[in-house]
């Protein structure tokens, strides 16, 4: 089954393609409608050796495709978490796919009651630039996992990783269909009758998403963004988690849906938290470090130069480079810039930054800082640093997101055995472990009734005694 890069300007000729690869996916799901635990498993371990045979060919196409990209970002936030979770899911499989007994209760006894885990068919998969690897190879392990096959689209963004990942994806073609192209393409992709379609990207186009979707009843899950805070509590002490706030806005240069988007600190210690930050920085990375993930396009570059002109412009707000070569003349590289005391209509301020600018927002005291976060939409992550369960308590008993990690930033995504997703404008549903399985499967109730128990004959041939005995038991 050839994968098909759809780049043209007929959309008829698109939508029929794409239609047809649908139809012979479906046509193979429905000749083996529920696989076996050991073929499952050897889909996943073909599709972890393809990763592991090709892993230096994506970082050179990863390189490529961001103009440069840091090793570290591709090895460990893209290559080592999807093998990871590969290995977790084959892991666990056979445990989630055995059917999971239920009581009957009295009124049903002695039939017996099971839910049982069915693949759900064809389940189509939007993938972003930012991790190109694991964000469609990982929820593409998961609904092999379920027992599915799957259309994958690749974002238009990374031309020369698709093309590994195409290759990589070609022992698995009578499984998983790959298509590259534009927006235009992607909207054709969404409106085919998927069994489950997930989507990860802004919470802009997942709106497009949702309604395409639901023109087909087609359930989605949508994994977005927002605006991820990080809240320092008073007790909390920088030297100790620095490091982590720098390195969950570093990592892939803050082009991740999860990376710290803004501080919240008490008013009085902003300034110190920008020179500790600046310090910490050159530490770690040094003061003109050239392998320092760049932004993906020329596009997203000048939006972010655009959020640092306006904030610049700011009679309020102090831009703090982290160094005096934080922006390059001649290069899409942007370092580390704080954005002290923005004021609250910056764009920077209103919209997911996704990039290495970090402003930094004074409060005098923690209900103002939970007010702040509240005000806004209900994030994907948030970052609470402190060394006291009370202020902790506090703040995550008033607050809504995603996900938490308590001094800590990004990591929580790694978390194999438990849930990954979103709330409200950060996405609904969840994947990543057995949560991913139940997403991609249908959970069917099935009751096993003994054909020498005639029960129905009984309660229709004495409806008026089977009422008050039905009353007596039941409706109490």
């Amino acid at each position: 089954m050839p994968h098909l890069n759809l780049i043209r300007d007929n959309v008829e000729q698109v939508q029929d393609e794409l239609q047809s690869s649908f139809e012979l996916l479906q046509q193979a799901y429905n000749a083996q409608p529920n696989s076996s635990f050991e073929h499952r498993a050897g889909l996943l371990k073909l599709l972890k050796s393809a990763l592991l045979e090709n892993q230096n060919a994506l970082i050179t196409a990863l390189n490529s495709d961001f103009e440069s990209r840091s090793d570290f970002d591709t090895v460990m936030a893209d290559i080592m978490p999807t093998v990871s979770h590969i290995n977790y899911t084959v892991k666990h499989l056979n445990k989630w796919m055995k059917a999971s007994p239920r009581k009957a209760g009295l009124l049903l006894s002695p039939s017996k009651l099971e839910v049982q885990y069915q693949p759900v068919g064809v389940v189509g998969i939007i993938s972003p630039w930012n991790f190109p690897i694991m964000l469609s190879l990982a929820p593409l392990a998961t609904a092999l996992a379920a027992g599915n096959r799957i259309m994958v689209k690749l974002s238009e963004y990374t031309p020369r990783t698709n093309e590994v990942i195409k290759d990589l994806l070609r022992p698995l073609d009578s499984h998983v269909q790959v298509v590259t192209g534009n927006a235009q393409i992607a909207a054709k992709f969404t409106s085919l009758k998927f069994a489950h379609l997930l989507f990860t990207g802004s919470t802009h186009t997942g709106r497009l998403v949702a309604q395409s979707a639901a023109k087909n009843l087609v359930p989605v899950t949508l994994e977005l963004g927002g605006k991820s805070p990080v809240v320092i509590t008073p007790s909390s002490d920088l030297n100790k988690v620095m490091d982590s706030i720098i390195f969950g806005k570093c990592v892939n240069a803050g082009q991740i849906c999860v990376a710290p988007d803004y501080v919240l600190i008490e008013q009085d210690k902003a300034d110190a938290f920008a020179e500790l930050f600046i310090e910490r920085f050159i530490t770690l990375y040094g003061n003109n470090p050239q392998d320092f993930t760049h932004i993906i396009n020329d596009t997203q570059h000048r939006r972010l130069q655009q959020y640092l002109s306006e904030a610049e412009l700011c009679e309020s707000c102090r831009v703090v480079p982290v160094t005096g070569d934080a922006l390059s003349d001649n290069s899409r590289r942007m370092l580390p810039h704080l954005v002290l005391n923005p004021d609250t209509e910056l764009r920077l301020m209103r919209e997911e930054i996704f990039g290495p600018i970090l402003p930094v927002v004074g409060y005098q005291n923690l209900e103002q800082a939970v007010a702040i976060i509240n005000k806004g939409e209900r994030p994907l992550a948030l970052y609470i640093m402190s060394e006291d369960d009370i202020s902790t308590n506090y703040i995550l008993n008033r607050t809504h997101s995603g996900g938490v990690a308590i001094n800590d930033t990004i990591l929580q995504v790694a978390a194999e055995d438990a849930p990954f997703g979103g709330i409200g404008e950060s996405g609904m549903g969840r994947y990543h472990g057995k949560e991913g399985f139940l997403s991609f499967s249908h959970a069917r109730t099935v009751l096993r009734t003994p054909t020498w128990l005639p029960r129905a004959r009984y309660m229709l041939k004495a409806k008026s005694l089977t009422l008050r005995v039905l009353r007596k038991l039941f409706i109490k």
